[in-house]
């Protein structure tokens, strides 16, 4: 097929333990899925049915190995969020929750990084969060591990550290919204494809980060990340 111009790159993550690598498609966050979260951001953690906001592919980045993203512009409250990314390797459309995590590649640990200043200003208006969620390098993602081959993340400790200094902790097993029931709710909107990413919501304690900043993210099960913020 002949283009009119050249297609985008694309992005893709290192899947442990073998050469061929996920292909991003599209990735879907949940919203507010930890009760003490969505406390420290003023909401009840009511279990209410889930949302989702969407980042574009090329926020994805390969963070199986130290890796560095840039403070991007137009904020002065940039943030970290350490997530349960869950890789979907079998699309499907109403899909039952005893049956969505025969859809899932594998999982790996993410960072939901946000410009939290310019999405709680657009929250108040009442307009769309894109410039605080959805740009470019805003999630990186360790190597994805395979659920044929490690099975399935039901229970694990989450965290994140800032130059060494505890930032987030918490376990997956506190999700509001499991993995399966957030894959059954999403495909009921959404027919999910291969190579979709669901970056599952970050616990409490979420804060700032700053250039020079460096993140460690865990999630206990799983390969770790090292991510430093740029100038």
């Amino acid at each position: 097929m002949n283009y009119a111009i050249a297609p985008a790159p694309v992005t893709s993550l290192t899947v442990e333990g073998i050469a061929e690598r996920f292909p991003v498609n599209r990735i879907f966050c949940v919203g507010r899925n930890y009760a003490a979260h969505a406390r420290e951001m003023g909401k009840d953690p009511d279990r209410d049915p889930p949302f989702f906001f969407m980042k574009p592919a090329n926020a994805a980045v390969d963070a199986a190995a130290p890796v560095g993203i840039p403070y991007p512009p137009k904020t002065a409250n940039f943030h970290h969020e350490i997530e349960l990314v869950v890789a979907i390797g079998k699309g499907g459309k109403n899909i039952a929750v005893d049956q969505a995590l025969d859809h899932v590649y594998g999982y790996a640990v993410g960072l939901d990084m946000t410009r939290r200043d310019l999405q709680l200003d657009a929250r108040d208006k009442g307009r769309p969060w894109e410039f605080g969620k959805s740009f470019a390098l805003s999630a990186p993602i360790g190597a994805v591990s395979r659920a044929a081959a490690q099975g399935h993340l039901n229970e694990g400790a989450i965290s994140v550290t800032v130059n060494g200094g505890a930032r987030q902790s918490s376990d997956v097993t506190k999700l509001i919204w499991s993995v399966s029931e957030c894959i059954a709710y999403l495909s009921e909107y959404e027919t999910l494809e291969p190579g979709d990413l669901i970056m599952t919501g970050t616990p409490e304690g979420v804060n700032a980060v700053v250039a020079g900043d460096v993140m460690q993210g865990e999630i206990s099960g799983l390969s770790g990340i090292t991510v430093k913020v740029t100038a």
